[in-house]
């Protein structure tokens, strides 16, 4: 049984708990936060330990780390901590739901969160710090490389290479065989069908308010 620290007090870090829970691989020990947010002893019945002096607490020779923060700063924000942790000499954990359908091939690195209902199919390599939220498509020879957040529902064709640190939203569908370029952010619902350079940001179009009331329609 992994012992396990979870980084940050939010709530992808209490949905990691509560998977870890269920899952007789892990026990998770404590919480860990930067002392400038560190607002309380417990957080979901378990310790809360300041990020700057964690290993005198839990050492790393006896303890993994696992952080599950968002996409804040197109992924900063976890990248800076990763790094952090293992600087201080620490391993991770990475969690792939039991309901999560991986091909035995597929790479994966480390501190991965893979939601319940992920298709990830043969040769697909998934590098370091990435999330896969629940319900998505990564279509086979892609790589996702590190720092890494995809929403639900995405649709991943294949052959694609998606770049360091980049966020794609809900229902976003990228064809096959084209390159994501580093930092994109790519909203919900778009389409992408040519290769993206870095830093861009791409935006479907919201759908129109109609101009007739709904208590005005008929047939409904």
């Amino acid at each position: 049984m992994e012992k396990v620290i979870i980084f940050g007090l939010g709530n992808i870090s209490e949905i990691a708990n509560f998977y870890f829970s269920g899952d007789d691989k892990y026990d998770v020990v404590a919480f860990t936060i930067d002392k400038d947010f560190l607002t309380c002893d417990t957080f979901n019945e378990l310790p809360v330990i300041a990020f700057e002096n964690i290993e005198q607490h839990y050492p790393p020779s006896k303890f993994k780390i696992f952080i599950p923060l968002s996409y804040t700063k197109i992924n900063k924000l976890r990248e800076e901590k990763f790094l952090q942790a293992k600087a201080k000499g620490y391993s991770f954990v990475t969690y792939i739901s039991p309901n999560a359908t991986v091909a035995t091939n597929a790479k994966i690195g480390e501190n991965c969160f893979i939601f319940e209902d992920n298709t990830i199919q043969p040769f697909v390599e998934i590098k370091d710090n990435c999330i896969l939220w629940s319900g998505n498509h990564i279509g086979h020879h892609s790589t996702i490389e590190e720092n890494c957040f995809i929403a639900s529902h995405v649709v991943v064709s294949g052959g694609v290479e998606i770049g360091q640190n980049t966020f794609i939203g809900v229902n976003a569908t990228l064809r096959d065989h084209i390159k994501i370029g580093k930092a994109n952010v790519i909203g919900a619902g778009s389409l992408i069908l040519s290769d993206t350079k870095d830093n861009e940001v791409y935006m479907a179009k919201a759908t129109e308010a109609s101009k007739v009331p709904s208590n005005r329609l008929r047939g409904i």
